[in-house]
């Protein structure tokens, strides 16, 4: 209900007199607009993308497309957007991937997180949830860790790669509870949830949007969720930070933004329709059931979100000596 309260007041406050020239008379791109997504169509960065993208096409009078382009965990999609024409017709659905976690992991990209985007507002942040199979005994998140302390570096987790926000949420896991693990990468959500399924590996990180199915068929079980609080679609389901860790957050996020050096009053217009967008009750009702919850605010929100993020993830990238796959 807070969420809701914040989106209602600020879609208010951004249709009436508060900023008159922004909401109704910001330039708005000539389009048509793309916005460009680093994940396969049908995935949760994709429907997010097609949710927004289709609000804001009927909100402004013109097309504004979704386009696929897939590989290197979001980077290629990103370092597109980076070397377009900041004019508002190439904004890109910014992802932790790309933007948050790739710049601690790799030192050479061929652009930069910080000074070649302009950031125009957070979408979402959807919690990662640890699961297990029926198969372990240790099913609080107490247990797991009793569990990792007795038997250093022997207990697997799963995740959907190195240096993925999944092996990330592991390791910042294991920082956290000072405790062990054993870290099994595999290339992709899919085959994570087949092997913990089949018993072949113990427990995982992984996001909302793949578990739900899983926790709500009973073929895994929720053992604690990585946002701040716990998401309204798992009510039941505590947080790490509430079970002893506090300020423990390793949400995935996604967030609009465009090129470099985009007009400001556009990049206000476009932050202002963004948030009318995410204030509507069938968004809201279509967030809820991804776990995206916490979008909205002014670009400086989103800039300065996503900066502590690179920071907080280099950090840990580096105490943990983390390298990406070859």
């Amino acid at each position: 209900m807070e969420r809701r309260r914040f989106l209602s007041i600020l879609a208010a406050s951004s249709a009436g007199c508060a900023l008159p020239a922004l909401a109704n008379g910001g330039p708005l791109p000539t389009g048509p607009v793309r916005v460009v997504v680093g994940f396969p169509a049908g995935g949760g960065t994709d429907v997010l993308a097609r949710i927004v993208a289709n609000k804001l096409s009927a909100l402004w009078g013109i097309s504004v497309l979704v386009d696929n382009k897939v590989g290197a965990a979001g980077r290629i999609a990103a370092t597109e957007v980076a070397k377009a024409t900041p004019d508002g017709n190439t904004l890109l659905m910014g992802h932790i991937n790309a933007l948050g976690i790739a710049p601690g992991l790799y030192p050479k990209l061929p652009f930069n997180a910080e000074s070649d985007f302009t950031a125009i507002a957070l979408v979402g942040q959807t919690p990662q949830v640890l699961v297990s199979n029926d198969a372990q005994a240790a099913k609080t998140l107490a247990a797991v860790v009793d569990r990792c302390k007795k038997n250093p570096g022997k207990v697997s987790f799963g995740s959907a790669g190195a240096g993925s926000a999944q092996h990330l949420a592991l390791a910042f896991f294991e920082k956290s509870a000072g405790i062990s693990a054993l870290h099994v990468p595999y290339k992709g959500a899919a085959p994570v949830m087949n092997d913990l399924i089949g018993g072949q590996v113990d427990y995982a990180f992984e996001g909302m949007t793949t578990t739900a199915p899983f926790i709500k068929s009973g073929k895994l079980k929720a053992i604690a969720q990585t946002g701040l609080k716990r998401a309204k679609s798992f009510p039941d389901v505590p947080t790490v930070a509430e079970s002893g860790y506090p300020g423990f957050n390793a949400s995935i996020w996604f967030g609009l933004v465009g090129p470099a050096k985009m007009p400001t009053a556009m990049v206000n217009r476009i932050n202002s329709d963004v948030n009318k967008v995410l204030a509507m009750p069938d968004v809201i009702a279509r967030l809820d059931e991804f776990g995206a919850e916490d979008g909205g605010g002014t670009p400086e929100r989103f800039a300065a979100f996503m900066r502590t993020e690179r920071n907080k993830w280099a950090q840990l990238i580096k105490e943990k000596g983390i390298t990406p796959e070859v």
